[in-house]
């Protein structure tokens, strides 16, 4: 599906190659045929809003969102499993399906990141897709929500990953969750996830990386201890469970 693979290019962190292909992703989704085209239009106006941006607020307005509380994590097993032990062995299942769907991963990001997840759906049959999709859209549509609450216009490539899919979810529930929910992306909530990741962190990482945030701090100490373990571990236990169950 192209316009997968649009929207995972939309929902990664922007750099100036983005700004640069603005005209080629509007062609791109002015094209494909497999879009509504209310949903063409909302996702063209993305595209012009964030490319009429400064580079670096857009950059900035990114990691005010996605890289500052957990509860807007663009990692899909954050979501299901936290911290537990079982998030490792579900990234070593989703890295055995990419390896051997021939899906080589060239950049360092963790297998369940979802713009990176998009990309590996942006190239397989649509009953795949609408298979994954399906398993992870109660994610999609609470991360929606959210955003929306928040006033993001990132809500809309949630919004267009579910319809794409064909997906509909009953957001009464998730409104009314969200609303309860507390902020975790306010200086107070920071300090306390800052406290409390500063106790796990392996010897020595903590201080190297004071300058970061705690979230951005977490993904790091993460990557360089998982990464590993995914790649070393990645041809056992091949599951296509999106929760690793």
């Amino acid at each position: 599906m192209r316009s997968l693979k649009v929207i995972s290019l939309l929902m990664d962190y922007p750099e100036a190659e983005l700004f640069e292909g603005r005209e080629e992703l509007i062609e791109a989704l002015r094209s494909d045929a497999q879009l509504a085209e209310d949903q063409k239009t909302a996702l063209i106006e993305f595209v012009q809003k964030i490319c009429s941006q400064d580079l670096l607020d857009a950059q900035d307005y990114y990691v005010g969102n996605f890289d500052r509380g957990r509860s807007l994590s663009l990692l899909l097993f954050e979501h299901v499993h936290g911290e537990s032990r079982d998030r490792g062995q579900a990234m070593v299942d989703l890295m055995s399906v990419y390896e051997d769907k021939g899906f080589a991963i060239d950049v360092r990001e963790l297998p369940d990141y979802i713009p990176l997840f998009l990309e590996y759906l942006s190239m397989r049959p649509a009953e795949e897709v609408q298979q994954w999709l399906t398993e992870v859209s109660e994610i999609l549509a609470l991360l929606a929500t959210r955003l929306e609450q928040r006033e993001c216009h990132y809500a809309v490539l949630f919004n267009a990953v579910l319809s794409v899919a064909g997906l509909e979810v009953d957001r009464t529930e998730l409104k009314e969750k969200v609303e309860k929910e507390e902020r975790d992306d306010t200086p107070e909530a920071l300090d306390k996830i800052w406290e409390e990741e500063m106790v796990s962190f392996t010897e020595g990482s903590a201080v190297s990386g004071c300058g970061d945030d705690a979230i951005t701090q977490r993904r790091k100490e993460f990557e360089s201890v998982s990464v590993v373990q995914v790649l070393d571990n990645s041809t056992n236990n091949a599951q296509t469970g999106i929760a690793g169950s």
